[in-house]
């Protein structure tokens, strides 16, 4: 047996104290007088035997009292392990899971109830000496400290439901860096949690302690929208535009004719029914119109129980009123671009010549055309790479007379193939891509014998193995007549004729007015549709603001803050620094130029697969002596923490002892004669 404060032992000494009452306790005799004598000797030696067995059972009583109330104070235990045994104050820390998924339903109340009440069951395990850190998935500043007993049930009851899902690793790091800095005998690390695998990637530390409660919920059925994209980079007034959902069954039961809806601007755009089968993610596609310009504030949404902190999908998108196209000429502007772009109400395309180019205003345009340059300038070069880096698009059509030494500077700064000699000799295309997205919706079928372009005259293109082209046309000789490359976030369509309907046919063909407008929907900037709440991201936007002294802030519906903001040129990167916790659309301004953009967030999607971590497979994880479990999470783990922390412990059992023994001297003394 092993004492908590064994300093305490030195009280036994006032065992001594009834002792010496009872050995010098010397009565004073009363006088009794008789009228008789003669049973006097008989009363005495019956008066005193009683009184002798009276003093003795008192006496021990007392003893009794005093012996198992001094071990309580000494806290003794029966430790599991000799080696092991622990005497001072404990250092610990306790995660507690305050994710979404913590909202499933146990056989009473929900999941995050229990875990606060197991993290008060586990403080009540501990002494008043004894230090505790409280850690959610907030990795919040203020739980970066030791806090006493007293304190740290108002940190428990102050603790809510977040948007947030941190890794156990991270949230780990966090409580080695407050327990190394204790001077504690033991440190003690606790985790009371769903265990969701997406989660769990901890590795444990020998020198600590560590115990695992995992809870488990009645129903583990969940249906989410877990992210959507358009088909199409750019949306058209008046069109069908078709959106890409993808939706996840992490349940064991089949979900059939569920209802999704999607609003813009809310307004119901379109409703469809879907069916899921269980453990299954699947796409599926919704089509929608929009007849007016300007920014469409979006939600997707279905219908899910008891799981639905993920069952809308806010996010928003732009439409400009005209797509904008920038030709950069050597000479003339092309008659065919031109005559193409005239007929399109949505689309407007500008020209420059190649010695007066904006570049400021390069960025605004879906798609360039760089239309039979002789020579490509460095610095026109540079600005593309920039423009491709950022989603970008960019045709080349080559001049018959090129200058080689700058086309292949160009195509090695960009990673394209370069152009080789210029082939007189006619040929014609007998292949053309319609898997890939310029060609892939141009035919319901092609026919045996269908004419493709042909080139009276065409530059041969160079085949190295380090680029990425996607032939698009092929000419009958195997040679490129159009191919597709991906530089960064854009894409470079690069032609082996010029435009010029001297040289080929492909102005005037059938596929040319296609291609085209497919180039300039599969290209352009695209904007990030939506964010999510918790991640470490910056977003992007337009300096507009009027005002150098004013500032942007993020406005929702239920919460408006500032968030972190540096300008560049014109742009600023904007950071949230976790200090968005609804999601919804927000609303980017300034005071003095109000709605420059709307940006949609989502709760994190990670806790939204509940895919858990049973306790055989924690077992499996994680073993070795500093390793514990809780098996049973419903009934109260205080005594059960403090017999593994311990061993068997023997306190409460002393003082229910002594409260017994003082109850029998009060009972001696009350009842017995003598």
């Amino acid at each position: 047996m092993q004492f908590v404060h064994p300093f305490f032992l030195w009280a036994l000494l006032a065992l001594l104290i009834p002792i010496i009452i009872h050995l010098f306790n010397f009565r004073r005799f009363k006088k009794v007088y008789f009228t008789n004598v003669k049973f006097l000797k008989e009363v005495k030696e019956e008066t005193a035997s009683r009184s002798r067995l009276k003093h003795w059972l008192v006496l021990l009583s007392r003893l009794a009292f005093v012996a198992f109330l001094v071990l309580a104070f000494a806290q003794p235990f029966l430790p599991k392990n000799e080696n092991e045994v622990v005497t001072g104050s404990r250092a610990v820390s306790i995660f507690i899971d305050n994710s979404f998924s913590m909202n499933a339903q146990s056989e009473d109340v929900s999941l995050f109830e229990k875990s606060k009440q197991k993290a008060r069951e586990i403080v009540s395990a501990y002494g008043p000496e004894d230090k505790f850190q409280i850690i959610t998935h907030d990795l919040e500043g203020k739980h970066q400290r030791l806090i006493n007993k007293e304190a740290v049930e108002a940190a428990i009851e102050e603790i809510t439901v977040s948007p947030n899902v941190a890794s156990l690793s991270n949230a780990h790091s966090r409580q080695l860096q407050v327990l190394e800095k204790s001077n504690a005998a033991q440190s003690n690390l606790f985790y009371i949690s769903d265990f969701q695998k997406s989660i769990v990637d901890l590795k444990t530390d020998t020198s600590f302690n560590y115990y695992f409660v995992p809870l488990q919920s009645v129903n583990q059925q969940n249906v989410f929208v877990d992210s959507c994209w358009f088909s199409n980079p750019v949306q058209l007034l008046n069109q069908t535009n078709k959106m890409l959902v993808r939706l996840s069954n992490t349940g064991n039961a089949k979900v059939e004719n569920a209802r999704m809806e999607l609003k813009i601007n809310d307004e119901v755009k379109a409703i469809k029914n879907f069916s899921i089968p269980p453990k299954t993610v699947k796409t599926d596609t919704i089509s929608f119109r929009i007849g007016e310009p300007g920014w469409h504030l979006s939600e997707l949404s279905i219908t899910d129980y008891p799981i639905n902190f993920d069952d809308n999908y806010f996010f928003s998108f732009y439409l400009p009123e005209k797509i904008k196209v920038l030709s950069i000429n050597e000479g003339n502007s092309s008659k065919y671009l031109n005559a193409l772009f005239k007929e399109q109400d949505q689309m407007d395309l500008s020209n420059q010549s190649i010695s007066n180019v904006d570049y400021s205003s390069i960025n605004e345009f879906q798609l360039i055309v760089l239309n039979e340059l002789k020579k490509v300038p460095s610095g026109l070069t540079y600005q593309l790479q920039q423009y491709l880096a950022d989603g970008g698009s960019l045709l080349v059509f080559p001049n018959i007379n090129l200058d080689k030494p700058s086309y292949n500077e160009f195509s090695q700064a960009l990673k394209v193939n370069n152009y080789e000699e210029l082939v007189q000799n006619p040929r014609s295309v007998n292949y053309i891509n319609t898997y890939q997205e310029i060609f892939s919706d141009v035919f319901e079928k092609i026919p045996r014998n269908i004419d493709l372009p042909n080139a009276s005259s065409s530059y041969n293109l160079s085949r190295y193995s380090s680029t990425n082209e996607e032939v698009l046309l092929r000419f009958n000789d195997q040679r490129s007549f159009l191919g597709k490359y991906n530089y960064k976030g854009g894409k470079i369509y690069l032609s082996s004729v010029p435009i010029n309907s001297k040289y080929s046919n492909i102005s005037a063909h059938a596929v040319f007015v296609p291609m085209i407008l497919k180039m300039v929907i599969a290209g352009g900037n695209i904007s990030q549709l939506a964010y999510t709440i918790g991640e470490e991201q910056f977003i992007e936007a337009d300096n507009t603001k009027r005002n150098a002294e004013a500032v942007y802030k993020l406005r929702g519906q239920e919460q408006e803050f500032i968030p972190g903001q540096k300008a560049f040129g014109s742009k600023v990167n904007l950071s949230l620094n976790n200090q968005l916790k609804k999601a919804g659309i927000y609303e980017l301004r300034t005071d003095d130029v109000p709605a420059m953009a709307y940006y949609g967030f989502n709760f994190n999607r990670k806790e939204s697969v509940l895919e858990y971590l049973n306790l055989n497979q924690l077992k499996n994880l994680f073993a070795g002596d500093h390793i514990n479990f809780i098996e049973n999470f419903n009934t109260n783990i205080s005594q059960v923490v403090g017999e593994i922390d311990k061993g068997v412990v023997l306190w409460k059992l002393c003082i229910i002892l002594a409260l017994i023994f003082l109850a029998l001297e009060v009972l001696f003394l009350r009842f017995l004669p003598g």
